[in-house]
């Protein structure tokens, strides 16, 4: 059985930084894609980042050049850098571990909070 972790999220004014981290228990298989997803309140749930086994990452237009996505893959871990944080960045971040193919699954996190405020 496996489990995702999450930690560091919290309240920050506008302009700070956050960092997310997601660690995973239990067999994780390679290929694994892992990334972050969002949801605030009465919207869907939202891609922020992903990033592959091999590190090709990819964004949601509104975060591009203000998070970073990072992955160990011996530590079964991911990472989200959160920099110049916006009001609408408030939301629940949800960390996700993927496979498409063979033994496939779909592994969320149970989400962490995070609210930007003045």
């Amino acid at each position: 059985q496996v489990q995702l972790v999450e930690s560091g999220g919290g309240l920050v004014q506008p302009g700070g930084s956050l960092r997310l981290s997601c660690a995973a228990s239990g067999s994780i298989l390679s290929p694994t894609t892992m990334g972050w997803y969002r949801q605030a309140p009465g919207n869907e749930r939202d891609l922020v980042a992903t990033i592959t086994p091999g590190g090709y990452t990819n964004y949601a237009a509104s975060v591009k050049g203000r998070f970073n996505i990072a992955r160990d893959n011996a530590k079964k871990m991911v990472t989200l850098q959160m920099n110049s944080l916006q009001l609408e960045d408030t939301a629940v971040y949800y960390c996700n571990f993927q496979r498409r193919i063979g033994t496939q699954y779909d592994y969320w996190g149970q989400g962490t909070q995070v609210t930007v405020s003045s």
